[in-house]
């Protein structure tokens, strides 16, 4: 029998066929997709036939209202792996760096549109109305979510990869017979997930369903480049777009740190979804700046040079600059922008400390519905842990 050789890592084939380190290289792969990209890294705007008269119609408050938006999250975000650091999070999932791939793609959605999120989408929130607060009593672990999606159709954070492809596309089905039935206008959802989460099943039997059934769904993926710490050329070898034809829907690759290219680009995927056409795939060309989660060290198992690299990219900085040629903003309009943000995070921080979880023994009751002999004793035990450290501070004192 012939020697077969497994690699010793999920990177060793990547390094052979790239020649890296880390089998990581700028783009995903030698052959990718053309990619839709109307801001060039320099500020300048280019013209596409199909995507470019989606902004023809864009007045210079919304141009401003994109930069802020971005500029707004992000210090959000700053503020948010501040209290975690601080202890006042039990753990924080940082978006640094998806600004535009979120503002973009928020932007472009209508508030009859349902958004089912994943628990890094806190840009999309923000496009939504959400008072950012709220997305921090999960963090904290004083709710399971924090606020009503009935309210904005902005659904709950979901932890577990990939589950709400399943809920999109079932909730878009319902709205398709709704619409049908004359009891609801016509509108779309969209699912966001990342690179990692497309590995999952629950994906692809999202996307088998809505092709089967033409439901009014737009799968974004936002392609971050890691999985955690594994690289997106051991997720896929081919770009994820290409998934789309399989299942006989269209799949548009953007350039996900374009805000403009992006909005354009959902913009076009939901009318297509909302007019009867079915799914669309989008794939947000884009990277996190920083670690997965404020648990993850990203220096462990990537460069800090393809970090710099993307900087290069980073979306807020594009967005200034054309802004800037056009003459619709100046340092005056930064500075307020950057005041903005300071006060939301000083809003956010008087919020987290004042939030209160309430009795843990609700969550131990409304488990099963009758009583249960394991959860009765679990229950025990965390009443008596709870109790050990009131004995602890007696003992201090």
């Amino acid at each position: 029998m012939a020697e077969v050789h497994l690699p010793t890592t999920e990177f060793e084939e990547a390094d052979a066929a790239h020649g890296n380190q880390h089998g990581v290289t700028d783009e995903p792969n030698a052959d990718a997709e053309p990619m839709v990209s109307l801001l060039s890294v320099e500020g300048e705007l280019t013209r596409d036939e199909t995507y470019s008269p989606y902004l023809d119609a864009l007045s210079a408050e919304e141009l401003l209202s994109f930069y802020s938006d971005m500029a707004t999250v992000r210090r959000f975000d700053q503020e948010a792996t501040a209290l975690q650091r601080q202890g006042e999070l039990a753990m924080w999932v940082p978006m640094t760096g998806q600004e535009g791939a979120q503002i973009g793609s928020g932007r472009a959605s209508k508030p009859a549109d349902y958004i089912f999120p994943t628990y890094r989408e806190h840009g999309v929130a923000l496009t939504r109305g959400l008072d950012l607060s709220l997305l921090l009593r999960q963090f904290r672990g004083v709710s399971n979510a924090g606020w009503d999606p009935r309210e904005t159709n902005f659904h709950m954070y979901t932890l577990v990869l990939a589950a709400q492809t399943l809920h999109a596309v079932g909730y878009a089905m319902g709205m398709a017979r709704d619409v049908a039935a004359g009891l609801a206008e016509a509108a779309a959802t969209i699912a966001y997930f990342g690179d990692g989460a497309s590995s999952e099943g629950d994906v692809h039997e999202s996307m088998v369903f809505a092709a089967s059934y033409q439901a009014p769904v737009v799968f974004f993926c936002q392609n971050n480049r890691w999985a955690i710490s594994v690289p997106f050329e051991v997720q896929s070898k081919v770009p994820l777009v290409r998934r789309a034809g399989g299942y006989g829907f269209p799949g548009i690759r953007v350039d996900g740190n374009d805000v403009l290219a992006v909005y354009a680009v959902t913009q076009w995927a939901l009318e297509h979804a909302r007019s009867g056409k079915g799914p669309v795939l989008i794939e947000a060309d884009t990277y996190r700046l920083g670690a997965h989660t404020t648990a993850d060290d990203p220096t462990k198992y990537r460069d800090r040079a393809q970090e710099d690299a993307w900087r290069l990219k980073d979306p807020l900085l594009r967005l200034e600059k054309y802004l800037r040629s056009l003459g619709l903003a100046d340092d005056e309009f930064f500075a307020k922008v950057s005041a903005v943000g300071d006060e939301l995070a000083a809003h956010v921080r008087a919020a987290v400390v004042t939030m209160s979880a309430k009795d843990i023994g609700a969550s131990f009751a409304n488990v099963y519905a009758t009583a249960h002999p394991l959860i009765a004793e679990e229950s025990a035990w965390q009443r008596a842990y709870e109790a050990s450290f009131a004995d602890a501070e007696g003992v201090a004192e």
